[in-house]
């Protein structure tokens, strides 16, 4: 292994990242956009040739068009969103933590609350969610968005823990998927739908569980581990089974599909979130404190059957 070697923008710590092909794309990361105050929650819209994300402490949703370059507000007063996605009918999933709750976009532009409660007692601030092809909804919910009023509201965790949840979408009820974490962040399905990855910021790990038919986890596996001082923020997978993780101060982070890391994106500023786009699925929107950047690469994002 040659361990340790930059290449420009790339670091490989095993030969795996550049015999992957993982460093064959652009040498160097295009800056869309650098007006936010802390960006995060790319997601890219096919359909429109679109990304959306979020400028947390701004209180807005941002949009880039790919075809213009233009960016324009896509939704302000937004509720202080943190992640984005999007369900199999297209429609805009976001983690409004400051309202304490996960919303959906719909076709006419209003909003239908997915959850905003747990037991009875209010969320904390969801984070991050993904959405299986059935329509059921994981999501985090850690406290970042309670702590101070930069990012939401502060507020007293009513829950007294952070965990991750799932939304039956037959019922809307929401379940305890998975407890016992720090603080929940980055939520992924694997494209078969059988594993959820979940990134846990303070405990600096990567959890992996089984996904029943039903929806209900089992087998909590740990996949990777940070060094110390690194800490995760939200994940993505590649079509190779490789995972990529916004790693904040320590760039992009690369992993084999047996949890080896395996090389680095660098980054200038904290990267706070990933995600692939663009019409071959292999450009990498990354967000990172006032910035949105893209890298066009030979490597490919995952896409869910």
């Amino acid at each position: 292994m040659p361990g340790h070697i930059v290449k420009g923008l790339y670091e490989v710590l095993d030969e795996r990242f550049s015999s992957g092909r993982c460093t064959n794309g652009d040498g160097r990361l295009e800056v869309l956009y650098d007006g936010c105050r802390w960006a995060e929650g790319p997601v890219y819209l096919p359909a429109w040739r679109q990304l959306v994300w979020s400028d947390i402490p701004n209180d807005r949703l941002l949009r880039w068009d790919e075809s213009s370059g233009a960016v324009s507000v896509f939704r302000s007063g937004a509720g202080h969103v943190n992640g984005n996605t999007v369900d199999r009918q297209g429609r805009l999933v976001s983690c409004e933590q400051g309202n304490r709750r996960v919303a959906r976009t719909e076709p006419d532009g209003s909003l239908t609350v997915l959850a905003d409660r747990y037991a009875g007692k209010r969320l904390n601030s969801p984070n991050d969610s993904v959405v299986r092809s059935d329509g059921t909804v994981w999501f985090s919910d850690p406290d970042f968005g309670i702590l101070s009023d930069y990012e939401g509201h502060r507020a007293e965790s009513e829950i007294g823990a952070c965990n991750v949840y799932r939304i039956d979408p037959a019922t809307g009820q929401v379940h305890l998927a998975a407890d016992g974490f720090d603080g929940p962040n980055g939520v992924i399905l694997s494209p078969d739908e059988r594993h959820l990855y979940v990134s846990d910021s303070r405990a600096a790990r990567i959890r992996v569980f089984d996904v029943a038919d039903d929806g209900t986890l089992s087998g909590d596996k740990v996949f990777a581990e940070a060094a110390k001082g690194v800490h995760y923020d939200n994940i993505r997978l590649d079509d190779q089974g490789r995972l990529w993780a916004a790693a904040l101060e320590d760039g992009v982070h690369c992993y084999d599909p047996d949890g080896t890391l395996i090389g680095r994106v660098l980054v200038p500023e904290t990267a706070s979130n990933i995600t692939f786009g663009g019409p071959k699925n292999n450009r990498l929107f990354i967000t990172a404190t006032t910035s949105l950047y893209s890298l066009v690469m030979s490597v490919t994002g995952a896409v869910r059957v």
